[in-house]
């Protein structure tokens, strides 16, 4: 049988606006700026996109709404509805920023039951709220009703205002205690200092996961010692544009780790997240 894989963090190549930090980071990677806008115009096509993910070995991705003008920009849900549309390959995550939006629970319905988002990312660090403030329950009530993942950063960010003290994973023990059935997964597993804190929900809830995006995959064994007894709770994800996500699925199958491990990495847990046959 095929391995699937699939990317559980991906960014649109084209913001309707990004901040200077945002920017001059994505653009690092190519010659020169021009030559990064010409990449973010051909890949804001989602045609092309689906080329590029077939050249990869990517069989579904999954594609982040971002609204966080303090740090690093907007990316709407209106745009990622119209480039997942008609294509289940694209699997829509909406976002909510509790300063911009009311009635969230309600926001997060109609946004999954109207708009066909299957999952909703969350940028608390980014924003500036702690991911357990009674202000989010609403969401949290709504995406355990209806049975779809929540991801939320938690870690470090090379971006300005970034507020680190919202972005550590021990927040997140309140809400898988408060939402037993919800599915909770942390992007960048507490990256920098609360690796330890990322493997301890895992260990103590059924519903918390870490999505590894963002973590150079060889010293994923160095971070996460107990990853192959633990593998059913990590989920591949690259944080694409800004990474070589074939080079990442490689290094991935490289793990001193059995295949069976790796192939719920890379793909099988994240299927059972999102309810894919």
């Amino acid at each position: 049988m095929k391995e699937t894989i699939i990317d559980f963090h991906v960014h649109l190549s084209e913001y309707e606006a990004m901040t200077p930090d945002i920017f001059n980071f994505y653009a690092a990677f190519y010659p020169s700026k021009e030559a990064y806008l010409d990449f973010t115009k051909k890949y804001s096509d989602p045609n092309s996109f689906i080329e590029l993910m077939d050249k990869n070995g990517v069989d579904y991705s999954v594609v982040l709404a971002e609204v966080a003008p303090l740090t690093s920009g907007y990316v709407y849900n209106e745009q990622v509805e119209e480039f997942c549309k008609g294509n289940p390959r694209l699997i829509p995550f909406c976002t909510l920023n509790p300063y911009i939006h009311f009635n969230m629970g309600e926001k997060l319905e109609d946004l999954c039951l109207n708009h066909g988002f299957k999952g909703i990312k969350l940028y608390p660090s980014y924003n500036h709220y702690y991911p357990n403030d009674s202000s989010i329950y609403p969401i949290y009530a709504v995406a355990e009703r209806l049975g779809i993942p929540v991801l939320l950063h938690t870690g470090t960010s090379i971006f300005s205002n970034s507020r680190l003290k919202y972005s550590n994973p021990i927040y997140l023990d309140d809400v898988a205690i408060d939402f037993p059935n919800l599915k909770i997964i942390m992007a960048h597993g507490g990256r920098g200092p609360w690796h330890d804190e990322a493997l301890s929900l895992i260990r103590l809830h059924k519903n918390v996961y870490i999505d590894i995006t963002g973590l150079p995959p060889k010293k994923l064994l160095e971070y996460f010692p107990i990853m192959e007894r633990y593998s059913h709770k990590f989920v591949f994800g690259t944080d694409w544009p800004s990474v070589d996500v074939k080079k990442n699925i490689d290094a991935v199958r490289n793990l001193n780790i059995s295949q069976d491990a790796i192939s719920r990495i890379l793909g099988g847990n994240a299927k059972q997240l999102l309810g894919l046959k």
